[in-house]
């Protein structure tokens, strides 16, 4: 059997012609297996109506077992130059001649290093693709916790409205005076505090 991968041939036939001579090679091959057993059993019957002949059917076996290892021999040697024929004349694609699936080869050829460079250019773009989708996934998850932090905003804007209103129900201005006024009392607070604890420390 041809070592030729023939992957060109694979292509337009659909299988390998390898593949086809062994195909071929075992038909025929089990084919001279059958004959050789209807000629056996030929040579049988007619000793049958042989009743003084002395040749056992172990024999005609042996002897038969002994043709076809013979035919077989010859029948290699001859199938190796079939083979040979078929896949150099009738198997083979010229290097000439091009399938029409590969024609765009031939428009626009390329040398292995502008392939190379194809290559270089595809793998760079991937690269430059997956930091993209990197980054906006980055990008997504932020806006996600921007949503998360602008929602709890409005709950504290909400809490600050109801705060003011409720200053306004018991007579008081705005929430900011509110906040200024208790700031002011609160450090006259700790001014008095203060005080009390020097005057304190004194009278000890």
């Amino acid at each position: 059997m041809s070592v030729n991968p023939m992957a060109y041939e694979a292509q337009f036939f659909g299988f390998t012609p390898q593949t086809c001579m062994l195909r071929i090679y075992i038909a025929f091959q089990d084919y001279l297996f059958e004959m050789m057993l209807v000629v056996e059993s030929v040579i049988l019957k007619k000793l049958d109506g042989f009743p003084g002949c002395k040749i056992s059917p172990f024999q005609i076996r042996k002897s038969t077992e002994k043709f076809l290892l013979f035919m077989k021999e010859h029948f290699d040697k001859l199938f190796s130059k079939m083979e040979e024929v078929l896949l150099q004349l009738v198997l083979n694609i010229p290097k000439n001649v091009l399938l029409p699936e590969d024609k765009v080869h031939e428009q626009y050829p390329y040398s292995k290093a502008q392939f190379q460079a194809l290559q270089d250019e595809i793998h760079q773009l991937q690269q430059q693709y997956r930091a993209e989708a990197s980054a906006g996934q980055a990008l997504r998850a932020e806006l996600e916790e921007q949503k998360a932090v602008q929602a709890e905003l409005e709950k504290i804007l909400q809490w600050f409205d109801g705060l003011d209103n409720i200053c306004r129900e018991h007579g008081t201005g705005n929430l900011e005076e509110s906040f200024a006024f208790l700031t002011q009392n609160s450090k006259k607070l700790q001014d008095v505090l203060k005080d009390v604890e020097e005057k304190s420390k004194k009278i000890k």
